[in-house]
């Protein structure tokens, strides 16, 4: 249109150029290393001792943690973050945090104890077995 001023030069190679960044940026907000999904059947975690009273133990290759409270009892959570479906990666004490947003989550409890995720990680049941942790679905 003889009106419309045109694009220049210019400014078409910077949007070409910032399109890449755009897209790993998104990436970013998507799970990282990894699949990002809780067990779909029981699985195997190692032996029972692993888990100390009070403390907890994170099963990156099951998304799953296990934690015991001073009585000796047993509980397991998701470790599929319910911010963004990231798998969490990193247990400090008995706090859990995200790596894609910064979330943490109560190992004991499954609560969130920092946003920006609003909803607890999901309980999985668990046992023990013949000095081993059993959890997920069917236990």
């Amino acid at each position: 249109m003889p009106g419309r001023p045109s694009a220049r030069r210019r400014t078409i190679l910077r949007g070409a150029a910032l399109t890449p960044v755009a897209g790993l940026g998104l990436a970013a907000c998507g799970p990282e290393g990894g699949d990002a999904s809780a067990p779909a059947t029981p699985v195997d975690l190692g032996a029972e001792s692993e888990v100390p009273k009070g403390g907890a133990k994170l099963y990156r290759d099951h998304n799953v943690v296990v934690s015991r409270d001073a009585s000796g009892a047993l509980k397991a959570f998701s470790t599929v973050c319910t911010h963004a479906g990231c798998p969490i990666n990193k247990l400090q004490d008995t706090t859990l945090i995200c790596p894609c947003h910064g979330s943490r989550f109560d190992a004991t409890t499954g609560k969130v104890v920092q946003s920006p995720a609003t909803e607890p990680l999901a309980e999985l049941p668990v046992r023990a077995q013949g000095g081993k942790i059993v959890a997920g679905p069917g236990v």
